[in-house]
Formats: C-alpha cells, structure tokens, sequence
C-alpha cells in the first residue's frame, strides 16, 4: 500500500463563521494522580475541518473521548447547542450527532461486514406480530453508503478475513450512517491506499459542504494541509497552538508538536560492503499458494536497511510472513551468515536469529494483558527456552534488569515496566517491541510499517533506532507504504508487484515517481 505524500484535490481555506456547535472550556482530565489534560480550550464549527495535532501521549485521544461521553472530564465543561454540561454521556454525545472513528478498529471480526454496519441498531419489523430483523432494509442501507465510499466487498463476508483497508472503511462507513453533526476522525488514513485517501477526502469535502464538522487527527501533515482548515496542537495535555493551517508551515506545526526541530533524513554515513557474504540470503522464495509470492530472491548485508515499496495487496507483509514462519512456503531457501536456517515455524526464525516487528501492533505485536516487562522479556526467554520453547523456567531477577536496560535504552515513557502496556502510547508501544527483539541480539531485523500511527517526533527516534543497529552491523528490512519514509531511511529500495520484486534501486537517486513508476507498471 502507498498512501501519497500529498493528494491532488486541494480544499480551499476558509475562516470558521457563525456560531460554534461545541465549545470546550478548561477540559482537565487526572487518572491516578496523572494529568492527561490540563485545562483544554476548543471551538468545534459546523462546515470546517479542525485538524488536531500533537504527540502520542499529548492528551488527543483522551479529548475525543471526553467530547464522544466515554470520559468524564476532572473540571470544565462542555457546551453543545447552548447547554452546558459537566460531563457526556455517550448517549447525549450520540444523541448530539457527535460521532468518532478510533484509530484502534472496533470493528468485531466474527461478524458479517453487513452485521458490524448495524451494531447497536439493528432495524426490525414485525411479520405477525413477531419482531425480526429487517436484513433487506439493512442490506439497502448498507449498498447505499459502501457506494458512497466506493468500497465493493461482500456484506456477508467475516470482517475478519477483510484487509485492514477494508476494515478501515466499514468504522468509517458506520459512523456515516448515523447522520453525523460532529465526526471525528482518528488517523483514517494509516491503513488505505491511496485511492481510497482520495475517496475519502472527497467524502470529507461533501461532509464539510453540507455542514458537518470533521475533527481530523493526523501524523501525516501533507494532508493535514492537504486538507485541513484549521488546526489545534496539543502537547503535553495542553493547547501549545491554534490557527488557520494556511498561514503555517509543516515545521512550525512540529515545533509546536515536539519542542523542537526534528531530523528528516537518516540515510548511511558510509558505504555498505555487498562484496561481502550478506548477512541474509533469500532464494526462490514462493509461498504455499503460488500467488501471493512468487519465486523472491534478494541479499541483505551487514550495515544496510533494505526498505519494501509496494502497492495494497502486493505481497510484501505476506513476503515477511513466509522469511519468518509464519506462513507457509511452498519453496524457497533462507541463509543468515551463510547457514540455512529456512524456518518451519517462528520459534525457529527467533532461534536462528531473526526478529520481526510486525504491521498490526495491537493484533500480532504485543500481548495485552501482559506488562511492559512481560513483552519485553518474552522473546528472550522463549529464544533460551528448550524444546522450541515449549520447556523453561521464569527468571525474575535477570528479566527484570533486561527489561530495565532496554527501558532506559530506548527511553520509554512510562511509570513502571510493571504498567499493562496497553497504558501506552502507540510510539512507546512500538519500541516496547523493538526492545523485545533487541534482548534476543537477533543478526536480522524485520521492520513492517514500524511507523504506523506513531507521531512526528516517535518517528524520528524510531528511524533513529534503525539506523543505530545497521551501524552495529545488523541487517534490516524495512517495509513501508510511506514513500518519503521509505527514502529518507532506506539504503537501496525492493519494489514490489504481484508477489515479485520488479526491481532493486538506489534510494539516492530515487524519486517517489520512479518508484510508482515500478509498482504500477513492474518492469
């Protein structure tokens, strides 16, 4: 998947007028003795896209939820309509037209696409007098939005075995079909295509047009101009900036996110030796299908990041899948320093010296009933484990001082490394599982979208990570669908198409353009 770094359709500037639909005054929020939010100020106009912007941790998401009824603010108020209130009940929120579409789906994956359109109002009708859901009116209904969105799934179909894209568009189409005054929009893009951005800007457009209120929260900040009104930036939970995104620059908008200037480019200081033995050989790798990778061969040396560019459904996440285990191959070899360690399973990748930071954080990353310490310490301790892993002992004492270094290494922001790890934020999520591989010293690095809805400044450490392990000697790999991500960080860059690299360039002298150019087209 590639997202653009900017989209074609520019929507004109236009000043917020008349007569807010909320006000937020002085909005504090204190869990636990910690202020989340420390006296927060907005305005929310009818017919305007307010861009919030800020941190992972600056206190966005937990606004949301206090404008949307989930929380209940410590002190200020809220005033809808001319009505204040101390605090929503997300009933009122609802029953206000205030509607959010979450970052982390809620969509629930055993449940038809039709069947997660309408949860929580499900229509019915009487047939003698009986109630029964009402399948055609609610098919109908749901025919008419997905149109609207141009998305063209089966509606029967589990919402699990959809991609996150589509998944993406069934919160998005759910919150469209309860008539919102208010929608915000919780990083909407992180997992479309670039068509889709463009499908959904265009609906964005409309929505404004008719009146609605669109609240968009973006790390991306070409489309936060791409698209945005105005803008509010918050930092450390409280409003460090307001204004007409026209009248600023993308790098005033990140001073004001992070506090200072934030490094753009990460690329090799020196040479990388190729004529070297690769610290990973792969060799005709085609997965069980025969489809989704076909007959993939590539090196990867010490010292180099090796990024993956590629269109939605081009098989680079499937590729991954397959060099670590955890999907099936139909053939192919995998050499690490010059051994075959072609793994059956991802006990033996881990064991032979592979990590894998994978797309879905939340799904396949972290365990979520398990601390800060518990995640990181896993990997270490089923890579030492006998029987692949299946036979070891707990060793409190030393996990909990390897947990402690990687925590002060990596400068995760938390209380404890005792704390569940769902407390949080989403860059520090992601470099818990970062120290989670780098207690296992693996030779191989395995980056799928490290940077998806992480922040501006986390970005920067994130890259800054990577580019201090190839330094180390450590091969990585790289897959991103944001194409200037992919330029400021790579070494040499795999495109791929149809489950194939089409070709191999030098990120030096690529362009975004010459690598569409590849993946649209191959060879």
């Amino acid at each position: 998947m590639i997202v653009p770094s900017t989209v074609a359709v520019r929507l004109p500037d236009k000043p917020a007028m008349g007569i807010p639909l909320v006000t937020m005054r002085g909005i504090v929020k204190i869990f636990g003795g910690i202020t989340a939010l420390g006296g927060v100020d907005l305005d929310i106009y009818p017919g305007e896209v307010h861009a919030i912007l800020g941190e992972n941790g600056a206190g966005k998401s937990t606004l949301m939820k206090i404008l949307s009824g989930i929380h209940a603010p410590s002190a200020g108020t809220i005033t809808i309509d001319d009505k204040p209130y101390a605090a929503l009940t997300p009933g009122q929120a609802a029953h206000a037209g205030i509607s959010i579409i979450y970052q982390e789906l809620s969509v629930i994956n055993e449940l038809s696409a039709l069947e997660n359109l309408f949860v929580g109002r499900i229509p019915v009708l009487r047939r003698f007098g009986v109630p029964t859901v009402d399948w055609r009116r609610m098919r109908r209904e749901a025919a008419t939005v997905l149109t609207r969105l141009g998305l063209d799934i089966d509606l029967e179909t589990p919402v699990g075995e959809l991609p996150i894209a589509h998944r993406q568009m069934i919160e998005i189409a759910k919150s469209l079909m309860r008539d919102a005054r208010i929608l915000v929009m919780d990083e909407p893009t992180s997992s479309l295509t670039n068509v889709e951005v463009e499908r959904l800007f265009a609906l964005v457009r409309q929505l404004r047009a008719d009146g609605t209120a669109i609240l968009f929260i973006s790390h991306k900040l070409d489309e936060v101009r791409t698209i945005g009104d105005r803008f509010s930036v918050l930092k450390d939970g409280v409003t460090s900036g307001t204004g007409m995104v026209a009248d600023t620059t993308n790098d005033d908008l990140v001073r004001k996110m992070v506090g200072r200037d934030v490094k753009r480019t990460f690329l090799n200081e020196g040479a990388v030796d190729r004529g070297a033995q690769p610290v990973l050989r792969v060799r005709d790798v085609t997965s069980v299908d025969r489809k989704r990778v076909v007959d993939v061969g590539f090196d990867v040396y010490s010292g180099e990041i090796l990024g993956f560019a590629g269109l939605v459904g081009s098989g680079r996440t499937e590729l991954m899948n397959c060099l670590f285990g955890t999907m099936a191959r139909a053939s192919g070899r995998i050499e690490l320093n010059g051994r075959d360690v072609t793994p059956k399973g991802p006990i033996e990748a881990l064991k032979s010296g592979m990590a894998y930071i994978t797309e879905a954080r939340r799904q396949t990353g972290f365990m979520p009933n398990f601390s800060i310490k518990d995640n990181i310490v896993i990997s270490q301790c089923l890579k030492a484990a006998p029987l692949r892993g299946i036979w070891g002992l707990i060793h409190p004492g030393p996990e909990t001082e390897s947990a402690r270094q990687q925590h002060k290494n990596l400068s995760i922001k938390c209380a404890s490394i005792h704390q569940n790890i769902t407390e949080l934020s989403g860059g520090n999520q992601q470099k818990v599982l970062i120290g989670k591989w780098l207690a296992t010293n693996p030779d191989l690095f395995i980056f799928d979208e490290p940077t998806r809805g992480i922040d501006v400044g986390a970005k920067s450490e994130i890259y800054a990570i990577m580019r201090n392990l190839s330094k180390a000697g450590k091969a990585i790999i790289m897959v991103s669908s944001e194409l200037p991500e992919i330029l400021a960080v790579c070494d040499r860059i795999a495109i791929f198409r149809a489950g194939q690299i089409v070709k191999i360039i030098d990120s030096h002298s690529a362009t975004e353009e010459q690598i569409l150019h590849f993946a649209l087209n191959g060879r």
